[in-house]
């Protein structure tokens, strides 16, 4: 049984541990088959809009309430991470919307992903541009009233499954992050293509997207011209956090089952917990677990707590390098416990092991957050003096 304490520290209410105890209930009794995860990531998210799970996931007001979202990409991730991925893209996907969107695009598409009836993606990365958005080349032309799109989009998580994109596109309003801006696509567009499927050792849906001569409404675009990059940056200030809760949640599945081994496991005649080296394994899985949930609630609180939502750019970088990098340990040492049934096909500490690894590429690389990290350190330091 995972440890619950942590939901009577200050950063949380009474509204924050009924919402942890709602989609726990709704967690423990999903069954997901991942034989195929486009079928799956269509059945979770239906399942999930009919429970109201994904009602933090986009808001017409503009806001979000991170803590919420953080606690149930934790808690889901903990059960399944396929059901963690469905959940998070709703809220990834549309999150230009909530934030920037006019209210004609919160009405046409807000509604329809809060209940699960559209599935949503976020298409950012290129083939020559991942972490590093100001490479990005693919381009929005201006022509009448409207824009053509060309270029590919790759790693698009729901690509080939969704129902509406946010893309982003060069507009030519000036160099690097300065001449990007956002728009919204569907599938059914003349010049849109799911060019390929990808392949990963943790099954998800994920396409290149191909555009050729994709023309678009001027009201299909988000916010401003050339404000893409400011779009773009807005959203992931909010979701790495919550890429940082999905990973403490493998992490927190990771410990359970390595207590659950270690105190049935008999080595000698004793439990396997009873070595002192198991003993100092389970002692920094634990100590890793609460640091990272303490980086990540305190970046959630800090937005969640303002009048006005603040950046936190510095706390959400840090809690996602330290969360995605600490999981990975504390999944590794999982295995280990498990001795050879830990590489077994089939194990939950298995496929852990699998699921952990993309968080700590996908919304910005590890050696990206320590960049955004050192950069906002000097700049703090620079503005003191």
């Amino acid at each position: 049984m995972a440890d619950k304490s942590f939901l009577h520290w200050p950063f949380f209410d009474a509204d924050h541990r009924a919402w942890a105890a709602e989609v726990e209930a709704v967690a423990a009794g999903l069954s997901v088959d991942h034989g195929d995860p486009d079928a799956a990531c269509r059945d979770l998210v239906a399942r999930l809009g009919a429970a109201g799970l994904l009602a933090p996931t986009a808001s017409d007001r503009g806001h979000f309430d991170l803590r919420k979202l953080c606690l149930a990409r934790e808690i889901l991730a903990r059960h399944d991470g396929l059901a963690d991925f469905a959940f998070a893209m709703q809220g990834l996907g549309t999150g230009a919307i909530t934030l920037f969107g006019t209210p004609e695009q919160k009405e046409a598409w807000l509604p329809q992903t809060r209940r699960g009836a559209a599935i949503s993606a976020f298409a950012l990365t290129e083939p020559g541009s991942g972490s590093d958005v100001a490479n990005a080349t693919m381009t929005a032309t201006r022509d009448g009233a409207g824009y053509v799109l060309d270029g590919q989009k790759t790693w698009i998580s729901n690509g080939g499954i969704a129902d509406v994109y946010t893309l982003f596109a060069r507009t030519g309003d000036g160099p690097g992050t300065k001449g990007l801006s956002a728009f919204l696509v569907t599938p059914d567009l003349p010049g849109f293509e799911v060019a390929a499927r990808l392949d990963t050792i943790a099954p998800h849906p994920l396409a290149t997207l191909r555009f050729d001569a994709c023309r678009v409404p001027e009201t299909a675009r988000i916010g401003e011209q050339g404000q893409g990059f400011k779009i773009a940056m807005s959203v992931l200030d909010v979701f790495r956090t919550t890429v940082a809760a999905a990973a403490l949640g493998f992490a927190r599945r990771a410990l359970d089952e390595a207590l659950s081994r270690v105190s049935t496991r008999r080595v000698q005649g004793a439990p396997l917990f009873d070595l002192q080296m198991v003993q100092g394994h389970i002692a920094d899985m634990a100590l890793d677990i609460d640091a990272s949930a303490l980086l990540i609630y305190r970046a959630a609180w800090t937005r969640d707590s303002a009048v006005t939502p603040p950046r936190i750019t510095r706390e959400a970088a840090m809690a996602k390098l330290f969360a995605t990098d600490q999981a990975q340990q504390v999944v590794d040492k999982a295995v280990q416990l498990f001795g050879g049934d830990g590489v077994r096909s089939g194990e939950t500490v298995e496929r852990l092991y699998r699921e952990i690894r993309a968080l700590r590429i996908y919304e910005g690389a590890s050696d990206v957050q320590r960049v955004i990290i050192a950069r906002q350190t000097l700049g703090a330091f620079e503005g003191d003096r």
